[in-house]
């Protein structure tokens, strides 16, 4: 499309460039992701039916969704999806604030971070679930057995985006901030946090992602009251299209909660570059 000319007042021609064509309803984002998973839904509805996949392993959609109906209006669903809710929103926040207060300290002491490099990258490939064997030996069942997977696997995700968050740091201007005297803790609400900030709300969306699936696991495999229990329990009992049904409320879940992390990522960094060139 050609640029408009238009007078200015002074009488000399000027171009304007033109107005951007508001995109059409179905060219949305959120318009093209319903489009794509209704046609997934309609795609696993349909091929059990037509007998390309076992129905007694993979049920029609239908079947799922109509055990999620009854799932819905029972009292124990809740109780176990508030469960799920408890252990993910106590894990995370404790991963969260033990992840930001040791990145920071770690990450703004040159010898900190030298001596404890070795440890993080020894620790950290870990896996979560190995450390369930333990988890059980210590609490049984438990809500503690959960959370020491959900925290520690959420932990090393916020702490390594602190660090390099906190590595990121003008040198120049944080030692301008010491030159000019102010105290430690206003160095690092001044001049560290604000350079940070953009790496801790990467790991706040990682951790959120990975603390519910370690939960579920946890939940799973341990026997933690939940959704992960009540996933095992209606596989064992051969309720195939009510534990698919669980599994969709746990997918729900993760998506709301990715969702929500995005949302207060582009509330919290308004100001940042990348999050005003997504909302331009």
């Amino acid at each position: 499309m050609s640029a408009v000319t238009v007078d200015t007042p002074d009488g000399t021609p000027s171009a304007r460039p033109p107005s951007r064509a508001r995109p059409s309803w179905w060219a949305t984002p959120w318009c093209r992701a319903l489009i794509g998973l209704g046609g997934f839904m309609l795609l696993l509805d349909v091929l059990p039916r037509l007998g390309v996949v076992d129905r007694q392993f993979v049920p029609p959609f239908g079947d799922m969704a109509a055990a999620l109906g009854e799932l819905a209006s029972t009292q124990d669903f809740w109780y176990s999806l508030g469960d799920t809710l408890r252990g993910w929103g106590i894990g995370f926040a404790v991963a969260m604030v033990a992840g930001v207060v040791v990145g920071v300290l770690i990450g703004s002491v040159p010898v900190l971070r030298e001596i404890t490099a070795s440890t993080i990258e020894f620790l950290r490939p870990i896996p979560s679930v190995a450390l369930i064997p333990l988890a059980v030996l210590l609490f049984g069942t438990d809500l503690r057995a959960t959370l020491i997977l959900v925290i520690y696997a959420s932990f090393w995700q916020v702490l390594v985006q602190v660090l390099s968050g906190v590595q990121d740091v003008d040198p120049v201007a944080e030692q301008t901030a010491r030159c000019y005297g102010l105290r430690r803790l206003t160095v690092v609400r001044t001049v560290i946090w604000p350079t940070a900030l953009p790496y801790v709300m990467t790991g706040f969306r990682l951790a959120a992602t990975v603390a519910l699936v370690l939960e579920i696991t946890g939940e799973l495999i341990i026997g933690t009251p939940g959704l992960g229990n009540r996933i095992g329990l209606a596989q064992s009992g051969g309720q195939i299209p009510t534990m698919y049904a669980l599994v969709i409320v746990a997918g729900l879940l993760g998506a709301g909660m990715n969702a929500v992390a995005r949302a207060a990522q582009a509330r919290m960094l308004r100001w940042h570059p990348s999050i005003r060139r997504e909302l331009t």
